[in-house]
């Protein structure tokens, strides 16, 4: 049996006319597909909508794949692609399946031949990275750190000491409710000439870069609030 292809669409990261940061052919392909496995369906109808779909979106096919869905439903999706349908994956924001719980369908898709094609568009991590001054050749995404204070202390801590015996910078992501608790354990467990960057808010009106040392951010008086950010440290 003939089976479709997997479409990776970058979204917007917040609030942006989808012209302004996803290439035409990218919003041509959307045309043609009429099914999507989303993180977020009220998201991604909205995505849509103002992505030239308008009107449209309710003769579209959408299944939810997130944080609460098992190995059993990921498999189930596989019947989607039965007889060269096309399917098309979007995240809620960004790049999908990075940081993502579309990547366990990407890494299934993979397992059974099923071709996947990966589109361009927006990623807040390789922005803020490009944004940082920061090491851009050696650097790694550590996601979320640990929520519990201790725990998330210790983390920074082993990451500060790999980024400076490697020279790497180091990126982290949090839920923004939690991002001013984050930015307040960097300072207070980072040493203070560790190069400390802030990228929030990336391709919107209010968008935010800058990197500081940690004595200097200490003098700030800054606040992030709750918007997406991405975190980069590279320890000196």
């Amino acid at each position: 049996m003939t089976k479709g292809k997997l479409y990776l669409i970058p979204s917007t990261l917040g609030p942006t006319a989808s012209e302004q940061v996803i290439p035409g052919p990218c919003l041509e392909l959307l045309q043609h597909i009429d099914c999507y496995v989303v993180e977020e369906l009220r998201t991604v109808r909205r995505f849509l909508s103002q992505s030239g779909l308008k009107g449209k979106i309710d003769g579209l096919e959408f299944h939810e794949l997130n944080e609460h869905s098992s190995a059993e439903d990921v498999e189930r999706l596989l019947g989607l692609f039965d007889n060269g349908r096309d399917v098309a994956l979007i995240s809620e924001a960004g790049l999908p399946a990075v940081a993502d719980p579309g990547a366990a369908l990407v890494a299934l898709c993979h397992s059974h031949g099923i071709e996947v094609c990966p589109q361009v568009g927006p990623s807040s991590l390789m922005l803020a990275l490009m944004g940082s001054g920061l090491n851009g050749q050696s650097f790694a995404f550590r996601g979320y750190l640990p929520a519990k204070t201790e725990e998330r202390r210790k983390a920074i801590k082993e990451a500060e000491k790999l980024s400076f015996s490697l020279g790497q910078t180091q990126m982290f992501i949090e839920t923004p409710y939690r991002n001013d608790a984050l930015f307040k354990d960097l300072l207070a467990n980072l040493g203070p000439a560790c190069k400390l960057c802030i990228a929030a808010d990336l391709t919107l009106e209010s968008q935010f870069i800058k990197t500081l040392s940690v004595q200097q951010w200490k003098k700030q008086n800054f606040e992030i609030g709750k918007r997406p950010c991405v975190f980069l440290f590279l320890a000196k």
